[in-house]
């Protein structure tokens, strides 16, 4: 099998990663970024199993997006499909897994520290752990801008749709769609454009 993920992956991490994929036996695809997700894990009817990773990741996100799917791969092969996707198997493995790479200076200390916290109660994806997406988000290449970036009352454009931002509810922020004055709740980091206002 092909090794050129390599490159996607923070130094100190490659021989566990190449072990558990060899292990496996995982199809290992890096694909174009997908809006909805990082990375997935999936089993084909040939009992292949395959995960995919957005190409666009820091190599620290890209190291806990695939131990991520990697988790989900050891449990399905432990329980087959009686484990639910992001439950108590799940999580005491992917907490397992990502061990192996606190204490070896892959992680810069501020991503450390959040990602220490998260793995006390993992969630199905980073994204829902804001403080550990914004401290990743700055070791991106290209930095892109989001909603929490913006004030309230601005227009941005989302999927083609003109909005303004409103308050934030607890982990989202409620934004009216300009032309159907529907009410959205969206994701503080979602990528979004700026409207300039006259």
């Amino acid at each position: 099998m092909s090794s050129y993920y390599i490159k996607f992956l923070p130094l100190g991490s490659t021989l566990l990663i190449k072990k558990w994929i060899h292990e496996l036996d995982i199809d290992l695809r890096i694909v174009k970024p997908r809006k909805t997700k990082l990375g997935d894990f999936r089993f084909r009817s040939n009992r292949r199993l395959m995960i995919t990773i957005n190409n666009d990741l820091n190599p620290f996100a890209f190291l806990i997006t695939l131990t991520h799917e990697i988790a989900h791969a050891f449990v399905y092969k432990k329980y087959g499909r009686s484990a639910s996707s992001h439950g108590r198997e799940w999580k005491s493995m992917f907490k397992s897994l990502m061990l192996n790479f606190l204490a070896k200076d892959i992680f810069p200390r501020d991503i450390l520290t959040s990602l220490s916290m998260h793995l006390i109660k993992p969630t199905s994806t980073t994204s829902n752990d804001i403080d550990l997406s914004l401290i990743l988000r700055e070791y991106d290449r290209k930095k892109e801008l989001t909603i929490i970036d913006i004030k309230k009352g601005d227009h941005f454009i989302f999927s083609n749709r003109s909005f303004v931002k409103g308050v934030r509810l607890r982990k989202r922020f409620r934004c009216k769609e300009i032309q159907t004055n529907r009410i959205y709740l969206f994701n503080p980091l979602v990528n979004i454009t700026l409207l300039k206002t006259v």
